[in-house]
C-alpha cells in the first residue's frame, strides 16, 4: 500500500478516463422545456438554415412541452436515463479495475452533465489517457457524431491536450449481441408460457427512427441497426422466428425510417400475433421504452386486438452486458490512440458518406452490406 492509500500496483496500471456519451434527459418538470431547446437546436437534429433553426426549434419544442412533461410525470416527474448511466459507469469501473486505473465520466448532450462539466471533471482526475466510449452501439450523426463535435469543442475552450481513443460505434460486438439476444430470449419464452399454445409470435425489434433523409446522405446508423439484429437474432433459440426491424419515435413530419413500431404493433392485430417488443439502439431505459412501449404501444395493440403484448428488458445495468461493454473498452483502448471501430477500421461500406472514417478519408469496408432479418 502506497502512502497516500492507493494499491502499489496502481503505478502499474493505466490511468484511463473513459467517457460514457448519452442523450441526457429533463430530471424535473421545468426542465423539459431547455432540454427540447438544447434538442432541436442542435444542427445535427434540426437541419434547417442557421438562421431559421432557433425559431423553429422554440416553435417545436412549444408544442412538444405539454406532451413530454406529461411523458416525464408518468416516469416520476422526470428522466431515468442519468441515474441508469451512472450505475452502469460504477459497475464498469469495477469490471475495468483489474487492468486499468479507470474512472467513468458521464457526458450527456442534451442535460446535465453536460460536456463541459465532464471535460473540466476529466482535467482536474488528471488521467495518463481518455476512452471516449458512446453508449449507442450504431454510429450516428444525431447521437455520437453530435456528442463527439460537442466534446471537441468543450475539450478545445478547457485545453485538455491527452492521448485520446474515439471508439465510433460497437454494433457488431457478439458478446454484446449475445447479452440482447439472452434478455430478448427470456421475454420470448415468457410470452410462450402466457399465451395459450399454437399462438403465433412476431418479434419487433424497435429502434429509435430518423428522418430518411438523414439516412439517405450517408448516415450509417440504418445498415448498422440491421446487422445489430442480424447478429442478435443468431443467438436466439429460434434465429427465423418471425421478427421485424422497426422504428419508433418519430417527432418531424419529414418521411423517416420504416417501418415505423406502431404501424408494425397494428399490423401484428390485424395478422392475429402476439408481439414480443426487443428495444434496440438503447441500453438504458428512458421515455421510449417506459412510456412510449411500455404504455403507448401496449394500449395500442389492446385497441387493434394484439392477443398478446410482451417487452424485453433494456440491458441496463444487467451484468452480463457490463462484462460485454468492458470488453469492447479495452479492445478499444487497444487499437487507439485516434479513432476506431469495434472491429478496428472502418465498418462501413463507401455508400456511408457520414461515417467517421469517411469523414477522416479512411478506406471503406466495401465486403461489408447489411444482413437480412
Amino acid at each position: 500500500m502506497a502512502s497516500d492509500g492507493r494499491r502499489t500496483d496502481d503505478a502499474r496500471r493505466p490511468k484511463v478516463a473513459v467517457v460514457l456519451f448519452n442523450l441526457g434527459g429533463p430530471d424535473n418538470q421545468e426542465a423539459v422545456r431547455p432540454f427540447l431547446m438544447n434538442l432541436f437546436t442542435d444542427p445535427a437534429i434540426l437541419r434547417v438554415p442557421p438562421f431559421v433553426r432557433p425559431f423553429l426549434a422554440r416553435y417545436i419544442a412549444h408544442k412538444r412541452v405539454p406532451a413530454a412533461q406529461e411523458n416525464y410525470r408518468l416516469m416520476g416527474g422526470g428522466s431515468p436515463l442519468l441515474p441508469l448511466t451512472e450505475q452502469q459507469a460504477g459497475a464498469l469501473e469495477v469490471s475495468l479495475a483489474p487492468d486499468w486505473d479507470a474512472k467513468c465520466f458521464i457526458a450527456m448532450r442534451y442535460w446535465h452533465p453536460f460536456s463541459d462539466a465532464a471535460v473540466q471533471a476529466v482535467k482536474a482526475w488528471g488521467p495518463d489517457e481518455i476512452l471516449l466510449l458512446p453508449l449507442y452501439a450504431q454510429f450516428s450523426t444525431t447521437t455520437t457524431g453530435s456528442s463527439l463535435i460537442a466534446w471537441r469543442e468543450a475539450a478545445a475552450r478547457a485545453g485538455l491536450a491527452v492521448k485520446t481513443t474515439t471508439l465510433c460505434c460497437w454494433f457488431d460486438d457478439e458478446a454484446v449481441a449475445a447479452n440482447a439476444a439472452t434478455l430478448a430470449q427470456g421475454a420470448i419464452d415468457a410470452a410462450r408460457q402466457a399465451l395459450p399454445a399454437n399462438t403465433p409470435i412476431r418479434v419487433l425489434f424497435s429502434a429509435h427512427g430518423l428522418p430518411k433523409v438523414i439516412v439517405d446522405r450517408g448516415d450509417p446508423y440504418q445498415f448498422q441497426i440491421e446487422a445489430y439484429v442480424a447478429a442478435l437474432r443468431r443467438h436466439l433459440h429460434e434465429p427465423d422466428i418471425d421478427g421485424l426491424v422497426c422504428y419508433q419515435s418519430r417527432a418531424t413530419p419529414q418521411q423517416w425510417l420504416g417501418p415505423s413500431t406502431d404501424e408494425a404493433v397494428m399490423q401484428a392485430g390485424r395478422d392475429g400475433c402476439a408481439v414480443v417488443v426487443v428495444p434496440v439502439a438503447f441500453v438504458s431505459d428512458h421515455s421510449e421504452t417506459l412510456v412510449e412501449l411500455d404504455l403507448e404501444y401496449r394500449e395500442l395493440a389492446h385497441k387493434h386486438g394484439v392477443p398478446g403484448y410482451f417487452r424485453a428488458p433494456v440491458q441496463n445495468g444487467d451484468p452480463g452486458f457490463i462484462a460485454a461493454l468492458a470488453g469492447v473498452a479495452r479492445k478499444a483502448r487497444a487499437r487507439g490512440p485516434g479513432l476506431c471501430s469495434n472491429r478496428g477500421g472502418r465498418a462501413c461500406s463507401s455508400a456511408h458518406g457520414e461515417c467517421p472514417f469517411a469523414r477522416a478519408g479512411l478506406p471503406a469496408a466495401e465486403s461489408l452490406e447489411p444482413s437480412a432479418c
